[in-house]
């Protein structure tokens, strides 16, 4: 037996002010989607902002429901309706931003498994990474290079 380790970087900015001028401006849509989330039963809000390869720039948030599996998380809903609105144009970048009503959300929330599964189904098939950006409501902003580096190991079209 061998053991292998899987390990990934990361970029940090200590904060929102730090990002270029164009990852401000797709955090800036990411967190004025947040304020649309329909989330009246957790009280936490998520907004997504897709930026793609044409340089459009499509949104999403959550939408719970009161048959809590009936909801859809933000990532998934920005990145299904670029892939319906802009079939087969690449994905750039998901900027992520995450508030609760309950307390100030100081570090940035990740995408959950589902959303991790659907945005690595985009990238394999776009052949091209997704970065990603991260952000609570204030605090520092983590920038991974691909969805890979946070869902090793992941299930995709190659095994079926």
């Amino acid at each position: 037996m061998k053991k292998k380790k899987i390990s990934f970087e990361l970029s940090v900015f200590e904060s929102f002010d730090e990002l270029s001028e164009d990852r401000q401006k797709l955090m800036l849509a990411a967190i004025e989607a947040r304020k649309n989330a329909y989330a009246p039963y957790s009280n936490f809000y998520v907004g997504a902002a897709v930026l793609l390869e044409n340089d459009e720039v499509v949104i999403g948030n959550n939408q719970e429901n009161a048959s809590y599996p009936s909801g859809l998380c933000a990532e998934r809903v920005a990145i299904f309706q670029a892939g319906a609105k802009y079939p087969g144009v690449v994905i750039k970048s998901v900027a992520i931003s995450a508030s609760s009503k309950k307390n100030t959300l100081s570090e940035p929330a990740a995408p959950c498994g589902n959303c991790r599964q659907a945005i690595s189904e985009y990238e394999v098939r776009q052949a091209s990474a997704i970065e990603l950006l991260l952000m609570g409501e204030t605090g520092e902003v983590l920038k991974c290079s691909s969805i890979s580096d946070i869902l090793p190991l992941s299930f995709n079209s190659s095994y079926l």
